[in-house]
């Protein structure tokens, strides 16, 4: 009994110091002006283990090893507080005070973690773990009861009236376990009927839990004998929708067994829910570093030397540089799990060559953070289910779309999905939003419902491409908009932006380079075959686009005026022919987007105007392979005109980019002279 005394005190101490007395008062003024005399009261604290164990360590090892008699305890102690300090105009009885804990966070040793990927699991007692996993699934939000009054069916009985028997929901708990027939009273053993009337309803949300690792299932990396199996999440009242598909959360949360013959199956009821946020480096390898500071002098030759380099292993350096480019600021555009809004960056890459093509995504992929390729026979972005958990409602499968949240999902080559798919595509690359039907007939809902959820990936595909004459074409005579999309159509490349015309280097025959690529790796296979694969690894890279990321860049005027002058300039420009909608507002986002990413790959915090000009140049390419003819004089592959060996090949790329400058601000003063002084709202 002393002991008990004790730990009351404690909490009523940790309460006052934590508000939680304060909290307790201002629920019950909130649950009077109802004036409705409820069969439960419903109290939720957040408490925190390690105020706790500085407190009263009795006190902490109870919450974090044996919650039902800390639950029980803090239920005494709030009672006696509404009846001490008359919080209820009526009588309030202890067994209509129901209390719910909630754990911030569990001590950083082991024995309060659970491991997703570990099995068995859910066989130790019953107290609150720390785990983190990826939601793959969700319910919609419906109903189950908090609280129910029962009334003994002997009239002569005390327990006939009043709050004498009170089931309330306990963890793991099914809704049969709290509402059913078969209770007896504890004074004259009749049966008991529930008081329907006296029912407390809340919501919950069943979520399906992963580990992260099981991405690597549907990423790029080589399959493993690991069995990964999802865990079935509980979010109650306050909680619901507090988690998103394709996110990674840490929880703390009470796995509980939930039987439901002939099977059982472990979950877990959620107390806390935080999303992870990934940690960026906060430097990049000596080698990485070291070129930086050698091509200050030039704002473009870090990220031309970086791109010349990528991928050495797959292709040569001097190949396909354009799209290296254009996949590294997409890669450093990706917005981990950032939920602030960002401008995507989709690449379309157009190329004879679809094979190697593929390769090079593939690999550059394993340099996401999360990276998806997507199974064509698989689903896109959502899928639905029945739950089968008893609730009898829908259940939201993520798919690819959805699973790459904060990354990039590699699609493969486009000509090999069906129209309605690539329809659905294209309004998901539109809008950045894919709608869902629900019929409501089949999963027990009163009418059919559309539910949107955003897509926050960035999406890579590829498309065979040829040119337009069906004679041999030498590279040198291409010139932009000779290309032909194939099966894919304009609107559809359109939607993805960044499209890409992978051209092989001008003087060569199309597949030499190529074939001597492959010959060296047949003759040395796993050896270095280029001076970047030395200098430059994988690892190095992946630690360049990490700390890019995290970069928080800001638009100087310059650039602001820039992209928008070119904005105004190219659509006055085409607004006499049938290209008059080929720039849009979205060619606005695309272009910061751009600017945005080059200037962290550049590793700079600003947007500078020389950044403008490669957006320009990029988003330029794009619009003249879609639908023809340019506004600029820009050369065939103008942004990698040679392989960068040498000193003198990057300057004379910095004389070509730094004339492109010049032609841009002349078009640009010339069809749109207000830009100078406008300051663009986007």
């Amino acid at each position: 009994m002393e002991a008990h005394l004790s730990l009351k005190e404690s909490i009523i101490i940790y309460l006052d110091r934590s508000g939680g007395l304060r909290k307790l008062i201002e629920t019950c003024n909130s649950l009077k002006e109802s004036q409705q005399v409820e069969a439960v009261y419903r109290f939720n604290f957040d408490v925190n283990p390690t105020d706790l164990l500085e407190l009263d360590a009795r006190l902490g090892d109870c919450v974090l090893h044996d919650p039902l008699k800390a639950t029980s305890l803090f239920q005494s102690v709030c009672y006696l507080s509404i009846k001490a300090l008359s919080l209820f105009e009526h009588t309030v009885t202890e067994n209509q005070v129901y209390v719910v804990l909630k754990p911030t966070h569990m001590p950083p040793f082991p024995q309060y973690f659970l491991d997703l990927s570990e099995f068995p699991r859910g066989y130790g007692p019953m107290r609150p773990l720390a785990m983190e996993g990826l939601v793959i699934a969700m319910t919609r939000v419906t109903k189950y009861t908090q609280g129910a009054r029962f009334l003994c069916t002997e009239e002569k009985c005390p327990c006939s009236r009043g709050f004498h028997h009170i089931r309330v929901h306990a963890p793991g708990a099914t809704e049969s376990a709290t509402v059913r027939s078969g209770f007896i009273c504890f004074l004259c053993s009749s049966p008991l009927k529930e008081d329907v009337k006296s029912r407390v309803l809340g919501d919950k949300q069943l979520i399906e839990l992963v580990h992260v690792k099981a991405l690597d299932v549907l990423g790029i990396h080589d399959p493993s004998s690991l069995r990964y199996q999802s865990v079935t999440l509980f979010l109650r009242d306050e909680l619901c929708n507090s988690m998103k598909i394709g996110q990674v959360y840490q929880v703390v949360g009470i796995p509980a067994h939930v039987h439901q013959w002939p099977n059982i199956t472990c979950s877990i009821e959620a107390s806390s829910v935080q999303i992870v946020i990934p940690e960026y480096p906060c430097k990049i390898s000596c080698n990485f570093h070291a070129l930086h500071a050698a091509s200050s002098c030039s704002p473009w030759r870090f990220s031309a030397i970086v791109a010349n380099s990528f991928g050495s292993g797959i292709v040569p350096p001097g190949l396909y540089n354009t799209l290296k480019l254009a996949m590294l600021l997409s890669l450093v555009q990706t917005e981990g799990q950032n939920t602030d809004a960002h401008n995507h960056l989709d690449v379309l890459a157009l190329s004879s060559d679809t094979l190697v093509i593929d390769r090079l995504m593939t690999y550059s992929l394993s340099l996401a953070g999360r990276g998806i390729r997507h199974p064509v026979t698989g689903e896109l972005f959502a899928s639905l289910s029945r739950d089968e958990h008893g609730t009898g409602t829908v259940n939201i499968h993520a798919g690819s779309a959805m699973l790459a949240t904060g990354g990039v999902c590699l699609l493969g080559d486009l000509t090999c999905y069906k129209k309605d798919r690539i329809d659905t595509l294209q309004s998901v690359l539109e809008s950045r939003a894919v709608s869902v039907f629900i019929p409501g007939k089949k999963y027990g809902e009163d009418a059919d419902q559309h539910l949107s959820f955003p897509i926050k990936c960035n999406f890579w595909a590829l498309a065979g491409a040829e040119a337009s004459s069906k004679k041999l074409v030498r590279p040198e005579s291409v010139v932009l908009g000779s290309m032909e999309m194939g099966l894919i159509p304009p609107q559809v490349a359109e939607a993805f932006g960044l499209v890409i015309q992978c051209r092989e280097p001008i003087g060569q025959h199309p597949l030499l380079p190529m074939t001597v690529h492959t010959l060296r790796q047949a003759i040395s296979p796993g050896e270095p075959l280029y001076p970047a694969c030395m200098q430059f690894t994988t690892q190095d890279y992946k630690e360049l686009l990490a700390y890019a990321q995290g970069l928080k860049v800001d638009m100087t005027p310059e650039a602001e005026k820039m992209i928008h002058g070119y904005y105004m300039a190219s659509r006055r420009v085409r607004s006499d022919s049938a290209q008059g909608s080929a720039v849009s507002v979205t060619s606005i986002k695309l272009m910061i987007g751009i600017a945005q990413a080059h200037a962290k790959l550049n590793l700079r915090t600003h947007v500078l105007e020389e950044d403008a000009v490669i957006a320009v140049l990029l988003c330029e390419n794009a619009i003249t392979l879609i639908h023809g003819a340019s506004v600029l004089v820009i050369p065939p592959d103008a942004l990698f005109p040679f392989d960068l060996r040498d000193l003198d090949s990057l300057c004379r790329r910095d004389q070509i980019l730094e004339e492109l400058h010049q032609q841009i601000l002349h078009f640009v003063y010339t069809y749109a002279p207000g830009a100078a002084t406008y300051i663009m709202e986007e």
